[in-house]
């Protein structure tokens, strides 16, 4: 499978997503956001990848959306007005698709289904959809060179990549409003500060770093960690936690058959254990069960 604007590289299960347009400081397109859905959905998919980590090539991790393009730069269909009732009844049309869903949402959506964790190496600016584009994203890493800006306030927009479900939850909701609404440029220590990023580490060290969380996850269990992803997010927003209860007793009780006794025999020996379940088949049956609810 072959990428114009990624690099895509798997090694020891940890798949390396690289957006790599370094001289345009891989400013985002509508052909990246092709490219970054595949690459999710293949990784999702795939049981040899265990984990991902998304960094940017050479000095900048996504400047924001590539302002070159003729017409309206965000790749919109401005002839279709759409309504609110379009975004539902119409929502996976081709013509909403292309002309009115917002493209870092879309990515986002991916990041979101995906199985896998993902990892954050943000190595430089990382502004606009650059920014965004990272909320959706487990864990984020950052460096003494990272600048970070939600700039759409400036440019007379609004947050896009589903970041007004996802950026409130990592920071809360006044740091979030105050990010987004002042459109303020901040470093790695006022992100880290704030909660959004996990750690600010030296530039050549941020995939080390990266890179050994992944490997601590890729030897979990696969279906255990999908699972967990998947509940995390989405009971996290349910109204009452004996709804969580229903879906956690669920996923237990089928977890429970093939990898936990694997898990209890490997800690009651005293040994590594020695995982076997695949997301790709081993899913509990009930899995995705957020889709089965709304048929």
């Amino acid at each position: 499978m072959s990428y114009n604007t990624l690099s895509y590289d798997v090694t020891d299960s940890i798949l390396t997503i690289t957006l790599n347009r370094p001289e345009q400081l891989n400013a985002f397109t509508v052909e990246m956001c092709e490219e970054l859905i595949r690459a999710f959905d293949s990784a999702s998919a795939d049981d040899e990848v265990r984990a991902i980590i998304v960094t940017g090539a050479g000095r900048a991790f996504c400047a924001g959306m590539d302002l070159s393009r003729e017409g309206n730069v965000f790749g919109l269909d401005e002839s279709i007005q759409p309504t609110l009732e379009d975004m539902t009844s119409r929502y996976n049309d081709p013509d909403i698709v292309a002309g009115v869903r917002d493209t870092g949402g879309r990515v986002a959506l991916s990041i979101f289904r995906c199985t896998k964790p993902v990892i954050a190496a943000i190595n430089g600016a990382a502004v606009g959809i650059g920014a965004t584009m990272t909320c959706a994203m487990d864990i984020r890493i950052a460096t003494e060179h990272t600048r970070i800006g939600f700039i759409f306030s400036k440019v007379g927009v609004v947050p896009e990549a589903c970041s007004s479900w996802f950026l409130p939850r990592i920071v809360g909701i006044s740091r979030a409003l105050e990010w987004t609404m002042t459109g303020d440029i901040f470093d790695g220590a006022e992100a880290l500060e704030g909660g959004f990023v996990r750690a600010v580490v030296p530039a050549d060290k941020l995939l080390d770093e990266a890179r050994k969380i992944a490997k601590r996850i890729s030897t979990r269990s696969a279906v255990s960690v999908a699972m967990i992803r998947q509940m995390m997010y989405r009971n996290s927003a349910l109204d009452n936690p004996e709804d969580a209860h229903r879906i956690e007793s669920l996923g237990m009780y089928y977890t429970s058959l093939v990898d936990g006794k694997e898990g209890v025999a490997s800690f009651l020996e005293k040994r590594p254990s020695n995982f076997t379940a695949k997301v790709s088949d081993g899913m509990p049956p009930f899995y995705p069960w957020w889709e089965k609810k709304s048929n």
